[in-house]
């Protein structure tokens, strides 16, 4: 469904006549209304009996289970709701005022569009609907990957549509340069990958993902045991530099701050599922091996089971020390920062040190606590990212009417926490939906994020990770304190008389027909999900008896 309708909107983007005729407002509601399309279809194919033990589609190369058809539903409505985001109209004031400024010492016109997410031409939002297609598609291949050749392909498909897209503003110097960095280091992780899936390959002569566990299972040979030892790590250690976990975190603050919070939005959400999905795939199915051989010792290679085990015992030590420095390195980092989407890029990066616990732990109450936790995090960074992008919208229009009069400089897109200041006396209900966000990824209770940082710690502390567990209580504690600092932001006071001009220009922008601030959906949609976070506690069930059953599908097929 995605693939024919990237080629539809090619053909109609190459035509003229269609093109000259289509806004970049029906690009964007068509790929959303896609997006809903194609979850609606991968939706009805769970009521397929035979789908519980997977269904293996193209010759092996992809296996269709209950959990890779949840999380693809669960990406296109999140893919969705993301482009729905995308602003009805530009602002035909903003775009000439920026474009026509003169600018002071250090504030290019480049910056100021890289910046400005609510300046955006028509083509770029072709563009853009184009890119996120394509991007999704290798996402959903990717949670149905069961053969290193699909693998590799559908993580090279997603990752390019999000090169590009990190580059989207092309006349802005610091979208091109986040864009390059972010393409570099992601071919480095690519290689990595394509290393280890060759070096299986060298040793056994396999890329099927089912043949490649059997021969774990049963192999007493210490040569191939170690290729594929080896080759797993190198796999592990690209897709670890792909979802930004400590120590391979060094590009995700820079891309993610000079990106427009539009692409931020999509960085920060749509890779990591797919991606962690397919690492609980892997780990998941290397350690029931593991168990597996620890009934069967007596009938194999005592010193071929000892290289099994080792191997095994490599890859859970690999996943713990990157979940450590994660933890560490973005609780303590973000201290120091005052970029808000800086911020949020070290916050990302601690929310992985918690993911990579419970796939560390790989019991059936960790991977359940971790399905939930790739829920929440996605539903509480996605309303984080519409609120602050609703903000930008209306922080920006305002300025602008207001440098018409000669009574104020531009001000970029939010970049700066202290750009937020004094936002709840003038949006009081988005300030608060933001304060509930971050309360939330603090782990205050009894908000959805306390519930999903007290499942992985649960599962920690019943398998014996008491250190690990102490340490995840500490940097929550520690976290708290930054995600406080930008709601003490929000709510102190700016001075009298620049903040009731604010007001006033705010109200009378919002009463003209050429500025459009924030539409209907983004409005209902922050409301929702913030509703969604606030009351989860009233009725849990929704998602936990999901999880609970996906991971024990996981473990018992």
């Amino acid at each position: 469904m995605i693939f024919i309708s990237i080629l539809t909107l090619i053909v109609a983007k190459a035509l003229p006549s269609l093109n000259n005729n289509l806004s970049s407002v029906y690009f964007t509601r068509i790929s959303a209304i896609v997006f809903v399309y194609a979850g609606v279809l991968s939706f009805n194919t769970l009521y397929i009996q035979s789908i519980g033990s997977g269904i293996g589609i193209y010759s092996g190369l992809f296996q269709v289970t209950v959990i890779s058809q949840f999380i693809e539903v669960f990406l296109l409505i999140i893919g969705s709701l993301i482009l729905i985001a995308w602003p009805l109209k530009s602002s035909g004031y903003a775009t000439n005022q920026i474009a026509q400024s003169s600018y002071p010492v250090g504030f290019s016109s480049a910056s100021a569009s890289a910046s400005a997410s609510a300046s955006v031409s028509a083509k770029e939002g072709q563009d853009y609907s184009l890119l996120v297609l394509f991007s999704t598609l290798g996402s959903c291949l990717l949670v149905s990957s069961s053969d290193l050749v699909s693998m590799y392909l559908s993580i090279e498909l997603q990752s390019f549509g999000l090169y590009v897209l990190s580059t989207l503003y092309r006349d802005s110097e610091s979208s091109t340069r986040a864009g390059l960095k972010y393409f570099l280091l992601g071919g480095l992780s690519s290689c990595l990958i394509l290393l280890g899936s060759g070096l299986i390959y060298a040793f056994t002569g396999l890329t099927n993902f089912e043949s490649i566990y059997s021969l774990i299972s049963v192999s007493e040979v210490n040569n191939i045991i170690q290729g594929l030892s080896l080759g797993l790590i190198l796999i592990i250690i690209g897709f670890l530099f792909k979802i930004a976990a400590a120590p391979l975190h060094n590009w995700s603050p820079d891309v993610y701050d000079e990106t427009p919070t539009i692409v931020t939005i999509w960085l920060t959400i749509m890779p990591k599922i797919s991606i962690l999905i397919l690492l609980i795939e892997l780990h998941t199915q290397i350690g029931v091996i593991g168990s597996l051989n620890s009934l069967i010792i007596d009938q194999i290679n005592l010193n071929a089971y000892a290289i099994q085990e080792n191997s095994i015992y490599l890859l859970k030590n690999l996943l713990l020390i990157s979940s450590l420095l994660s933890l560490i390195i973005g609780t303590v980092v973000g201290l120091a920062q005052t970029r808000i989407k800086r911020l949020l890029a070290y916050s990302t990066i601690s929310h992985i040190g918690f993911m990579l616990l419970a796939l560390a732990i790989n019991t059936e109450q960790s991977i359940d606590s971790l399905l939930f936790y790739i829920i929440q995090y996605s539903i509480t960074n996605l309303n984080v990212f519409l609120i602050i992008i609703a903000l930008s919208y209306i922080i920006n229009h305002s300025y602008l009417k207001l440098k018409e009069s000669n009574e104020a400089s531009i001000i970029k897109d939010i970049r700066y926490i202290s750009e937020l200041k004094g936002q709840f006396f003038l949006n009081p209900l988005l300030s608060l939906s933001l304060s509930i966000c971050l309360f939330s990824m603090a782990g205050i209770p009894p908000l959805i994020g306390f519930f999903s940082k007290q499942f992985v710690l649960y599962s920690a502390l019943g398998t014996g990770y008491y250190f690990m567990s102490i340490l995840g209580i500490l940097v929550s504690i520690i976290s708290a304190s930054y995600y406080i600092k930008i709601v003490k932001v929000l709510h102190t006071e700016v001075a009298e008389d620049i903040n009731l001009k604010l007001k006033e220009t705010s109200n009378n922008l919002s009463r003209e027909n050429n500025y459009t601030l924030l539409s209907n959906f983004h409005s209902f949609l922050i409301s929702t999900l913030t509703l969604s976070i606030l009351f989860f506690i009233f009725k849990p069930s929704l998602i936990l008896n999901s999880t609970q059953l996906l991971s024990l599908s996981l473990f018992n097929c």
